[in-house]
């Protein structure tokens, strides 16, 4: 197959190629982290302060599941890497449909759980009665976008691992200035406030899931992706859990504490909250 790599680290100035490999990176973790925000401003300016608490209220969480999911990822493409500097194509086609396939069932264990979890957890978190409910449904819909989520990640991290950091942005840029577009139209002209911005999170996570998915489907090397031919290989699933479990829990740390905060401020109600 023909390689295609995105940047060749090994010639040329370094510090130039990091810095354009790094840049975009940097950009996509921040653009995931601020789908949250985005509703939030959304809500507090169209749709009162209880909306806002509820949607306020759940940041730290979908803060968590999100890097979370990007440190997992981290073990997809060392592995990925790995293999591509090795030489090993058959390895490399290995483990990105062993990576697409776990993505996928980890996405779907989450949303579901997640789904039903959601309220006692924020029960625990303490929060408010006037904003429960409102809350509650916010996380289910976000739940159900959790395979996206975690497919995304999963495939940008494959497209990182061949040294293309700029396809992922974009397409979280698109991704993006959909959520903020459906946000305003559910929130301002269908008058669904939590559910409005809901909605529009997650229909541009699926957005960002299909682009990433389509342009791995599209690539003619040895990580181009068979979406009717995934499986999973042990021995590279293993490695992947090796190098993303400690990186998933990592990035979870400073979230954690994010979601012991939010609860203390639960405690002073839902005007507080907002």
């Amino acid at each position: 197959m023909k390689k295609t790599y995105e940047m060749d680290m090994i010639n040329g100035p370094l510090l130039k190629n990091i810095l354009q490999y790094a840049f975009p990176l940097m950009l996509s973790g921040i653009l995931q982290l601020l789908f949250n925000a985005a509703d939030v401003i959304v809500v507090g300016r169209f749709a009162g302060p209880q909306a806002l608490a509820a949607v306020g209220s759940t940041g730290s969480l979908t803060g968590l599941l999100t890097n979370l999911f990007i440190g997992l990822s981290v073990g997809a493409s060392v592995t990925l890497s790995h293999s591509l500097g090795a030489g090993r194509d058959d390895e490399a086609s290995d483990v990105v449909h062993t990576a697409i396939t776990i993505a996928a069932i980890l996405g779907v264990i989450v949303g579901v759980i997640g789904f039903i979890a959601c309220k006692p957890l924020l029960v625990l978190m303490d929060s408010p009665l006037d904003v429960l409910d409102h809350a509650a449904l916010y996380m289910r819909i976000i739940f159900i976008g959790m395979p996206a989520q975690t497919c995304y990640n999963y495939g940008a991290a494959i497209l990182n691992a061949r040294g293309d950091t700029k396809h992922p942005f974009y397409f979280l840029c698109v991704s993006g200035a959909l959520n903020v577009s459906l946000n305003l139209f559910f929130v301002i002209v269908c008058k669904l406030g939590v559910l409005g911005v809901a909605i529009a999170t997650v229909s541009s996570q699926y957005l960002a899931m299909i682009l990433v998915l389509r342009l791995l489907v599209r690539l003619d090397d040895c990580c181009h992706l068979d979406l009717k031919g995934l499986y999973i290989r042990k021995d590279k699933l293993l490695k992947m859990i090796k190098i993303g479990l400690p990186a998933g829990i990592q990035g979870c740390l400073f979230s954690v504490s994010n979601v012991l905060i939010q609860s203390s401020i639960n405690g002073f109600g839902s005007v507080t909250m907002a």
